[in-house]
């Protein structure tokens, strides 16, 4: 029996412009590797918590402290708890609450001459790490795209680097992803 490869979509919530990924993921994996998946195809850099909502149950890693209760991702593999036309949502960042809506558009056998995970697909940039969430990402664009916004230069020297919402390379992404098989 060849392995099944599920098809994610993972789009941030409460953004414009959309960001989105298509995600080619082995069912096999656990929810700490599909995780991973979505850091690198989203392009977040996995610097803070996250947790996964997938049928009103919360998986993530355990919190020592027992402050948070989550079923431990390690133990969790995607295909036990996800199936073809699933919703499910992905948090990043508990202080600046990135929701990542997942739908699993399909499920299919291993393609044998393909490596898996991959992405296959997307759009948008992804927000640069601590700018505030959905609200923070709306303002830091206003300031980012108008010079003549009050904050126009403070944001660029904040972020130091170009960004173009609407940029996403599949190539590269894909790249990232496929690093972690």
């Amino acid at each position: 029996m060849s392995r099944q490869i599920f098809q994610l979509r993972v789009a941030l919530a409460d953004v414009t412009p959309e960001v989105w990924r298509r995600v080619l993921v082995p069912g096999g994996y656990t929810l700490d590797r599909v995780h991973r998946v979505f850091q690198c195809a989203m392009g977040w850099q996995d610097c803070h918590l996250h947790s996964f909502d997938i049928n009103g149950t919360q998986y993530g890693e355990p919190d020592p402290d027992g402050e948070l209760t989550f079923r431990d991702e390690l133990e969790t593999r995607l295909d036990a708890v996800a199936t073809k036309g699933a919703r499910f949502l992905y948090t990043y960042d508990f202080g600046d609450w990135w929701e990542h809506e997942v739908a699993v558009e399909d499920v299919f056998g291993a393609d044998p001459e393909e490596r898996y995970p991959l992405c296959a697909g997307g759009a948008g940039a992804c927000p640069p790490e601590d700018v505030g969430g959905p609200f923070g990402y709306r303002q830091f664009l206003a300031a980012w795209v108008d010079p003549g916004h009050p904050e126009h230069e403070s944001m660029r020297s904040w972020l130091g680097r170009a960004f173009e919402p609407t940029d996403f390379d599949v190539d590269r992404a894909s790249t990232l992803v496929r690093r972690l098989s």
